[in-house]
């Protein structure tokens, strides 16, 4: 089995593997198979801490990233290439591993955790923290968004896709893209200077 995360660059976002390439991991090989994982694993990691934030405990981005990479290579024997890009076809993947995290922790599930080989490059104690109070006082404005807007801004600005890369992973246009993530940040832009002002 491929290696999931191995010997990648941090702060990638992903690049799009070609239908040949797809092709030859569905089938089997296994350098194929190897080299679609090192494509897809930065995206998928970018979408689940995006997504995550420190709002699941005992599940990290890092796993569910490798939960991602797993579905997707499950599912690759009866991926079918419809002209859309590939990585549209991880996205939904990630959607629905992030999904069914979401509620195996609210039914109180036990998820294992696995004991990581590596030391973590990511942010220590005290940058998570900084961030998760961040995360904390955003949610609330981001859920008010769409889920179209939300995932836009997510794949935007977390995940780091351009216009072009969310258009095709969303089934719109760049322009669509751009108005809507302009109107989501001054959405939530107004709900930050509305929390900002003293009641009464």
């Amino acid at each position: 089995m491929a290696s999931v995360g191995g010997g990648l660059q941090k702060g990638t976002s992903g690049e799009e593997p070609d239908a040949a390439l797809v092709a030859r991991a569905g089938a089997g090989d296994s350098a194929a198979i190897d080299r679609l994982i090192t494509l897809v694993h930065p995206f998928a990691l970018r979408y689940c801490r995006a997504r995550l934030g420190h709002s699941l405990p005992g599940v990290t981005a890092e796993d569910l990233a490798q939960q991602v990479c797993l579905a997707v290579l499950r599912a690759l024997p009866r991926y079918q290439d419809r002209g859309r890009p590939f990585l549209a076809f991880v996205h939904r993947v990630a959607v629905h591993e992030v999904s069914d995290a979401y509620r195996a922790a609210a039914r109180g599930a036990l998820l294992a955790e696995l004991v990581p080989d590596r030391a973590d490059p990511a942010a220590g104690p005290e940058e998570r923290a900084v961030l998760g109070d961040g995360v904390a006082r955003l949610r609330p404005l981001l859920d008010r968004l769409s889920p179209t807007a939300r995932e836009v801004l997510l794949l935007r600005l977390a995940v780091g896709l351009s216009a072009e890369e969310t258009a095709a992973v969303v089934g719109s246009t760049a322009g669509a893209v751009r108005a809507m993530q302009h109107r989501a940040l001054a959405a939530v832009r107004r709900g930050l200077v509305a929390e900002s002002v003293p009641a009464g």
